[in-house]
C-alpha cells in the first residue's frame, strides 16, 4: 500500500556555511527518503533556509550589503553543497518568504483568537552601547542550572537546560562585550502550560525516541513556561500582526518553513493538496529529522503550536546525534572543523554517504568521523567488496560472451538468499537503523565474492568443456552485484545510476525479484576509485583556518618564545577587565609528555581537556622531566591561536612563573579540579 510521506530536516540558517556535521542530518535523511521512494511510496522531501534573526541583520551590518542580498548569496552557496552531496531535495525554500509570512501571521491570529496569545512587561537584557535589546544568542553568561560557563542565553550546550538571559549569571553582551542592563519591554507570549495535557498524550504516542519522551517527561515534573514569541526593533524578520516594532522570534516562523517550504512546492504542481498533508483529519504521514540540541522546539513548542493553531501534529520527529571528528569536537585549528565544500574540493560526496550510513542507528548517539576508519571502511566495504564483484566478472562476459548474461542461474540456492533479505534490509532502513543495513549487505557481499573465488572462472573459461560454466558463475556474479546495488541505491545514488549505465536497467526495490537471464550489459567502467589518505590529508590542511604564519626567526628564538615571556619580569601595561576575560584559562590534564632530543628548553605535552586533547610546546625542559609531568593537572590558556613551530603547532600555552632555569614552575590547581573546568 503506497504512503503519502512528507520528511523535512532542520533548516541551517543563513548565516554561515554548511560543515560535515550539518551533513549528517542531511544524508540520513536523504538516504530514508531515496529509500521510500524506491519503495514505491509518494514521499516529498523540502527543506529551506532559516533566514531571520538577529545575528544575520548584525553580519549583514559588516559585510555592508542588506540581509536579503546576504541570505540571497547563502541560499546559492548551500543549496549547490547540498546538490553536489546527493541531496534530494523535492524543494528548498526561505522563511524569509510571502508564504511563510502568510502562514506565521495565520498561525499566530489563530493562537490569539484562541486565547492562546499573552502580552505581559519583562525586563529585559539591553546593550547599552549598541541601544538594542539582545537576543538570547546573543548574551552568553553562566548557566544557572549546572555552572557550566560560557553558555548562549536561552539553552545550556552542557546540561541541555532552557532559560530566560535574564537568569543567566555574569551575563555579557556578545555584540559589544558590555554588561546588558535590565529594561523593560512589552512582550508576547505562547501559553504553553494550556497545552499540559495535549502534550502529555503526544509524549506517550510513540512519536519520538524513547531517550527523547523520556528526558522531556522531565520537563512535566515542574510547571511548563510560557514562551516569549517577541522580539522588539531592531530585528530582522516578520512584524507580528497588529504589534508595530514587534517581530516573530526566529524559533517561531523557522519551523513554520516547513509548511511554507511545501506550500511553495504545492503550488508548483497540480497533484500536491496542502491540506491533505496538514489538516487536523490528515492520514498522510509527516516525519522530521533534527539534531538533538533542538529536541525542545520541536517536540514540545512546535506540536503544541500547530494543535493550538488547528493543524496536525508531526508523526514522529527523529533526533540525531553531533558530530565528532577523530575523537573530539570539531576544530578549526587542527582542521577538523572541514566545511562541506571544502571536503568536495578533495573527496568523493558518496564515501561520506557511506560511511555515515555505516555508523548511523535509530538512536541518538554521537557519531566518530574518524578519518583513518572512514578511509578503511569505505575501501574494504564499498571497493573491495561490493565493486570487486562487477569488476572481476563483466570483463568474462565482455570479452568470452558478446556482453551477454546466461539464459541459467548457477546457484538459485545463493540468489536465493540475496533476494529473500530484502525485507530485513527494509526493515532496518524503515527504522532508521542504516549500520544494521550496511552491515547485512557487506556480508551478502562476501558470500558473492567467496562464491566467485571457489568457482574461479578465470580458471574455468580456460578449461576444455568449463567455458559454459564460467559463463553461468560470471553472469550470478552480475545479478549479485546487481541486488546488492538495489539495497544500496539510497546511500549511493550516483553509483548506483552508474551502475544501471553498466546494467542496462532501471532499478527499484522490486527489481531484486526479477533476474535478468539473457541480458545484455553495457562495458564495464570503475565506479568508485579508493579514497586516498593523501587527499583527506590535504582536506585537513585546507581546514586550518586559525592557523597563524609560520614564525620566521632563528630556531633558537622560535622555541623558547613562551620562555622569554615568562621571563619578563617587571609588570606588563595595564589591561581592561574586557581584556582579561578573553583569555581562556583551562585546567588540563598532562596525559603525556615527550622530549624533543634537538629542542633545548621545549617538552611536548599532550594537554587532556576532558574529551578534547591539545599539543603544546612548553618551555619547560630545564626544570622538569617528562616523568615528573605525566598525570599531574596544570593550567592553559585554552584560545590562544596556534602557532606553527619548528617541531609542529602548538595549540595553546602551559602557565608557569619563575625566573628561569630550573626555578619554573607550572600552576597546578588543587586535585579536585577537573580537566576543562575554566578558570575563574
Amino acid at each position: 500500500m503506497s504512503r503519502n510521506i512528507l520528511v523535512t530536516s532542520a533548516l541551517p540558517y543563513a548565516n554561515g556555511p554548511i560543515h560535515l556535521g550539518h551533513m549528517l542530518e542531511y544524508i540520513q535523511t536523504d538516504i530514508w527518503v531515496r529509500f521510500q521512494k524506491l519503495r514505491g511510496h509518494a514521499c516529498y522531501y523540502v527543506c529551506a533556509d532559516d533566514a531571520h534573526g538577529t545575528p544575520i541583520m548584525l553580519k549583514a551590518q559588516q559585510l555592508g550589503i542588506t540581509p536579503e542580498e546576504m541570505i540571497a548569496q547563502t541560499a546559492v552557496e548551500h543549496q549547490q553543497d547540498f546538490a553536489d552531496f546527493q541531496i534530494g531535495f523535492d524543494n528548498y525554500h526561505s522563511t524569509h518568504s510571502e508564504e511563510n509570512k502568510a502562514l506565521a501571521s495565520l498561525i499566530y491570529n489563530r493562537l490569539n483568537d484562541g486565547g492562546y496569545i499573552k502580552t505581559r512587561t519583562i525586563s529585559q537584557l539591553f546593550d547599552p552601547e549598541k541601544e538594542m535589546f539582545l537576543p538570547d544568542r546573543f548574551v552568553k553568561g553562566t548557566c544557572p542550572k549546572c555552572g557550566a560557563e560560557d553558555q548562549n542565553g536561552d539553552n545550556c550546550d552542557a546540561c541541555g537546560a532552557t532559560y530566560s538571559p535574564t537568569d543567566l549569571k555574569s551575563p555579557k553582551s556578545v555584540v559589544s562585550g558590555a554588561t546588558p542592563v535590565l529594561k523593560d519591554s512589552e512582550h508576547y507570549f505562547f501559553d504553553l502550560p494550556q497545552f499540559k495535557s495535549m502534550l502529555g498524550d503526544w509524549l506517550e504516542s510513540g512519536a519520538l525516541q524513547d531517550e527523547n519522551a523520556n528526558k522531556l517527561k522531565e520537563w512535566f515534573e515542574g510547571e511548563l513556561q510560557q514562551w516569549d514569541i517577541s522580539r522588539d526593533a531592531p530585528y530582522f524578520g516578520f512584524e507580528i500582526p497588529n504589534a508595530p516594532g514587534k517581530f516573530f522570534y526566529v524559533w517561531l516562523d523557522a519551523p513554520i518553513g516547513y509548511l511554507a517550504s511545501f506550500k511553495n512546492l504545492c503550488d508548483k504542481r497540480d497533484d500536491l493538496d496542502f491540506d491533505a498533508f496538514w489538516a487536523p483529519e490528515s492520514e498522510a504521514e509527516v516525519h522530521h529529522f533534527i539534531g538533538k540540541d533542538i529536541t525542545y522546539f520541536h517536540c514540545l513548542f512546535w506540536p503544541a503550536m500547530l494543535h493550538g493553531a488547528k493543524f496536525r501534529q508531526p508523526t514522529a520527529v527523529h533526533a540525531h546525534g553531533y558530530v565528532t571528528v577523530n575523537g573530539a569536537k570539531m576544530s578549526k585549528s587542527r582542521g577538523t572543523f572541514i566545511k562541506a565544500r571544502t571536503y568536495l574540493d578533495h573527496l568523493n560526496p558518496e564515501y561520506l554517504r557511506y560511511f555515515y550510513a555505516a555508523k548511523l542507528s535509530n538512536r541518538i548517539d554521537d557519531l566518530d568521523l574518524n578519518l583513518e576508519d572512514f578511509a578503511q571502511r569505505v575501501n574494504s566495504d564499498v571497493v573491495n567488496k561490493v565493486v570487486n564483484i562487477a569488476s572481476r566478472t563483466a570483463g568474462f562476459i565482455a570479452k568470452y560472451f558478446e556482453g551477454k548474461l546466461s539464459d541459467s542461474i548457477a546457484n538459485q540456492e545463493l540468489l536465493n538468499e540475496f533476494q529473500q533479505a530484502s525485507d530485513t534490509i527494509a526493515t532496518h532502513y524503515e527504522q532508521r537503523e542504516f549500520g544494521k543495513a550496511m552491515r547485512d549487505i557487506m556480508a551478502l557481499a562476501d558470500k558473492a565474492n567467496s562464491y566467485i573465488n571457489d568457482e574461479a572462472p578465470w580458471k574455468l573459461v580456460k578449461e576444455e568443456g568449463q567455458k559454459a560454466r564460467a559463463h553461468d558463475v560470471c553472469s550470478l556474479g552480475v545479478h549479485l552485484f546487481r541486488i546488492l546495488m538495489v539495497y544500496l541505491k539510497p546511500v549511493l545514488p550516483a553509483m548506483s545510476a552508474q551502475a544501471e549505465e553498466f546494467l542496462n536497467d532501471s532499478l527499484t526495490w522490486e527489481s531484486t525479484k526479477v533476474v535478468l537471464i539473457g541480458h545484455s550489459i553495457n562495458k564495464f567502467k570503475p565506479l568508485m576509485q579508493r579514497v586516498e589518505m593523501d587527499k583527506v590529508n590535504q582536506m585537513i590542511d585546507a581546514s586550518k583556518e586559525n592557523l597563524t604564519a609560520v614564525v620566521a626567526e632563528a630556531p633558537e628564538a622560535t622555541e623558547t618564545a613562551e620562555q622569554t615571556e615568562l621571563q619578563k619580569d617587571p609588570i606588563a601595561d595595564e589591561i581592561q577587565f574586557d581584556d582579561f576575560v578573553k583569555v581562556d584559562l583551562r585546567v588540563a590534564l598532562i596525559a603525556k609528555a615527550e622530549e624533543i632530543p634537538e629542542a633545548k628548553k621545549l617538552l611536548k605535552l599532550t594537554l587532556d581537556l576532558g574529551g578534547e586533547t591539545r599539543q603544546v610546546f612548553a618551555g619547560i625542559k630545564s626544570a622538569y622531566s617528562p616523568e615528573d609531568l605525566e598525570g599531574k593537572l596544570t593550567v592553559m590558556v585554552a584560545n590562544l591561536a596556534p602557532r606553527k613551530m619548528k617541531f609542529g603547532v602548538s595549540e595553546g600555552m602551559v602557565a608557569a612563573a619563575g625566573p628561569g632555569g630550573k626555578e619554573i614552575y607550572i600552576l597546578s590547581p588543587d586535585s579536585g579540579a577537573k580537566p576543562g573546568m575554566r578558570i575563574m
